[in-house]
């Protein structure tokens, strides 16, 4: 999987693959599980219960050859991560796919999904699904905007409410 660049108001993404362990993906990670599960809980998380996130939803099948990790880059700064993983040979699934708040509304959310959607073709998927949450509305919006359709549910995850799909071309 190649670098991905989005240059956005002067501002440049670059999203290339990298092990879910670097200093810099756990970081993002981490910041990831604080803040899905504060807003699904409505309060702060502490640091034994993003640990405890962590070690419940582990990311070590996000590599190859059934699936990667990407971290983005803001101007060289990490500010996004995201994970791809294979269901079945034709259909991969989105994962831990964050944007930093304050990186928001700088393309990083387009520059991670197309680097996504390049590793998921890279890996033979011919289509990608994910589920979310009601609450996550950003994300909702973000992959509506990049052609996923909801779809009815594929799984039934304990956090799964709304369920997408893109056909990869």
């Amino acid at each position: 999987m190649n670098e991905n660049k989005i240059v956005h108001a002067r501002r440049t993404w670059s999203v290339t693959p990298e092990a879910f362990t670097t200093p810099e993906a756990t970081a993002l990670r981490r910041a990831y599980y604080a803040e899905v599960a504060g807003r699904y809980w409505k309060r702060s998380v502490s640091e034994a219960e993003i640990d405890q996130g962590m070690d419940d939803f582990p990311a070590d099948e996000l590599v190859p050859p059934t699936g990667a990790f990407v971290v983005g880059r803001l101007d060289g700064e990490p500010a996004s991560c995201g994970g791809i993983r294979l269901l079945d040979p034709a259909t991969a699934e989105l994962t831990r796919v964050y944007v930093s708040p304050d990186a928001r509304g700088t393309g990083g959310g387009a520059a991670l999904l197309t680097a996504l959607e390049d590793a998921a073709r890279g890996l033979g998927a011919t289509r990608i699904r994910l589920d979310t949450r009601t609450d996550l509305v950003e994300a909702r919006r973000l992959y509506a905007k990049h052609g996923y359709a909801e779809i009815p549910a594929y799984n039934s995850g304990p956090y799964a409410q709304h369920w997408f799909e893109k056909v990869l071309v």
